[in-house]
């Protein structure tokens, strides 16, 4: 976990391509909102054998927050989760009823396969919300998880050429899932 990731794995990781060859890694940047605290927030990757992000949130982050208090909780996802970490949000929404979480997601993973839409659509269905990030969301990231270059003045984001046709894309799928 830390708070800004360096920005080459965003711009590579989160980049919302159709075809996402060599992105096998996500990338989970989190906000926890606790009413009466200060929002806590960071980053959190694929551990390589042990864990992916998802998984790697309910057991460091959720645990220390305050049981029994409501928590809106949003994730800015490079691709959306597998069925086995959808199926762990579904758990964890159903024990945890002050648990709000909306999932602002880069890309769809495996969409076409029918068990990975049946996940989308139970996450849905255990009150997730599930979005498609749209080119304002990845320069919300973009200015406060990512880590700047030491010395230099924040640079501004820089959206790729095709990131509006591909947000339309995959909100269409998405939709056309849920």
């Amino acid at each position: 976990t830390s708070e800004r990731l360096p920005a080459i794995f965003f711009k590579f990781q989160f980049r919302n391509v159709e075809y996402s060859s060599g992105r096998n890694k996500t990338f989970l940047c989190y906000v926890v909102e606790t009413q009466g605290k200060e929002p806590s927030r960071g980053y959190l990757e694929d551990e390589h054998a042990a864990a992916h992000a998802e998984m790697a949130f309910f057991n460091t982050i959720l645990p220390t927050c305050q049981p029994g208090a409501r928590h809106d909780v949003t994730w800015y996802v490079s691709s959306s989760p597998c069925v086995a970490c959808a199926q762990k949000i579904c758990e964890a929404l159903r024990k945890n009823k002050g648990l709000r979480l909306t999932i602002m997601v880069g890309r769809l993973f495996m969409w076409e396969e029918p068990d990975m839409q049946a996940a989308l659509r139970s996450m849905k269905e255990a009150g997730c919300k599930l979005r498609i990030m749209k080119p304002q969301d990845f320069e919300y990231v973009w200015k406060n998880f990512v880590e700047q270059e030491e010395g230099e003045e924040a640079k501004s984001f820089v959206p790729w050429e095709d990131i509006q046709e591909n947000f339309l894309y995959y909100e269409e799928k998405l939709a056309e899932i849920l």
